[in-house]
């Protein structure tokens, strides 16, 4: 039976939505993998919109998140909401700063960030079914948010910056430092994180890290299930 992969995208664009190179390679190789992939997004406006040539917030432009995802998505989406953990057999969230401004409110108000309640219900149903979650670059964060509030130790990577590494630790994670090629994989949760643009300089280096992550992610889910309770 052909195995479903949820991604939750953020938007559409590095500086206000989803990395919009780490969605098409995350795509690419689950549609490699032959597994059948569910796009989605919450339906709500972005924090607010970036010009992507100068990097400048667009004062008085609003953008909302699962319309600006379903370009990437070429249209083929599903509202958040819609979609229930029963629905997946693993999920992947790509990065891009969406992932700490719309999925969460990192960007703002790190250790004290609160998160789409959407998000938290799937992601929280995934974790307590022990289906796997891969998280790509800053999207990590969101799984520290949801298990740290739940006081499950977990293991993850965001690169090296060292001020977003301790502040995810001081919310619960154990962060281990991984090249941009690798992967770090807590066997325990099933969690997979790589570093991705937290460290690549090319799309070829995100690439590797992300290929390894969507290809240890779909080895688990083809593993029998297992529940946390």
């Amino acid at each position: 039976m052909t195995k479903n992969i949820g991604v939750i995208l953020s938007g559409c664009g590095v500086y206000d939505g989803t990395e919009i190179h780490e969605a098409v390679i995350t795509l690419l190789a689950l549609d490699r993998a032959k597994v059948n992939t569910i796009i989605m997004a919450p339906n709500m406006n972005q924090k607010h919109v970036i010009n992507h040539l100068t990097g400048e917030v667009s004062e008085g432009e609003t953008r909302n998140v699962l319309v600006e995802s379903a370009r990437i998505a070429r249209g083929q989406i599903k509202d958040i909401k819609d979609v229930k953990a029963d629905d997946l057999d693993g999920l992947v969230i790509p990065g891009g700063f969406g992932a700490a401004k719309n999925l969460t409110t990192f960007a703002d108000d790190e250790m004290n960030c609160q998160i789409h309640r959407e998000v938290r219900r799937l992601v929280k149903t995934m974790v307590v079914q022990m289906k796997p979650i891969a998280a790509l670059c800053i999207a990590p964060v969101v799984l520290t948010k949801i298990l740290g509030d739940e006081q499950i130790s977990h293991e993850i990577t965001i690169g090296n910056d060292k001020s977003i590494y301790q502040t995810l630790e001081m919310m619960g994670s154990t962060h281990k430092e991984c090249a941009v090629d690798r992967v770090v994989v807590d066997t325990h949760n099933k969690l997979i994180t790589t570093p991705a643009y937290m460290l690549a300089n090319s799309i070829s280096e995100a690439a590797a890290g992300i290929e390894d992550a969507i290809e240890r992610l779909v080895d688990l889910v083809n593993e029998p299930p297992s529940y946390r309770w």
